[in-house]
């Protein structure tokens, strides 16, 4: 069942996202620079804002979705503009806090938004299954929970959203370390463990690709939604739990 619902997530990447929608980009770097690949390959009109071209209200207009990877603190400063500018937005930007109060500020607004730590559709999965960890007082005495989270020397958060996301699924207190390697895309590894068993969790990013994937399928899904901030994973699992049942 859950390899149908994988399927069914998939087909909404795949809807011709180009006959109803023009995407504004904000930033083409490690992630984003992979957004502008599918945008280039399945031909969806796009305009590209980067340091050589600023987004402003009038260059935003003819848009109808925003989608971000910029830094948390870059983003932040286009955070009043955007909400000038009514647009849907799309944004996967971490180091920054979306709380209550954006969320207000956005109903009020009638302006839609979408945010993650991470967007790849996999995690939905994991969740699900951290889920089930969660309740592991239930029959086991005595257990700790770990985690160890990688990614590349230019992450600056540390941990990871991903990580902390973990965390609060897994509701119990636990040690997270981090390491900064290479061009690690993110590896993530949730270990339970008692006096005589380990059990290990373990979701590894191969592609960037998978980012972007999530990015496009919350585009095309964010018209659905009603005026507020979502998080990506509720939206996602919605619909994960529809082929669940």
């Amino acid at each position: 069942m859950e390899v149908r619902a994988k399927k069914r997530l998939k087909n909404y990447i795949r809807l011709s996202l180009k006959d109803r929608m023009k995407i504004a980009l904000l930033g083409k770097g490690k992630t984003g620079g992979k957004v502008l690949e599918l945008l280039i390959e399945k031909k969806i009109p796009h305009t590209v804002f980067d340091s050589k071209n600023h987004p402003t209200l009038e260059s935003l207009k003819g848009h109808d979705v925003v989608i971000s990877f910029l830094t948390g603190d870059v983003f932040g400063e286009y955070m009043p503009l955007l909400i000038e500018a009514k647009i849907p937005v799309v944004t996967g930007s971490t180091g920054i806090s979306f709380g209550s109060e954006l969320s207000a500020t956005l109903q009020k607004n009638n302006i839609k938004w979408i945010y993650a730590t991470n967007f790849s559709l996999g995690m939905n999965l994991v969740h699900q299954m951290i889920l089930i960890m969660k309740n592991a007082g239930s029959i086991l005495s005595d257990y700790s929970f770990s985690m160890n989270e990688i990614h590349h020397t230019k992450k600056l958060d540390a941990p990871s959203g991903t990580a902390l996301s973990w965390k609060n699924w897994a509701g119990h207190e636990m040690n997270i370390t981090s390491e900064r390697i290479g061009d690690v895309i993110g590896i993530h590894e949730l270990t339970l463990k008692t006096a005589t068993e380990e059990i290990t969790l373990k979701h590894t990013a191969l592609d960037r690709k998978i980012f972007a994937e999530g990015a496009l399928y919350g585009a095309n899904i964010i018209s659905t939604l009603t005026p507020g901030l979502h998080l990506f994973q509720d939206v996602v699992q919605k619909e994960l739990l529809k082929g669940i049942k």
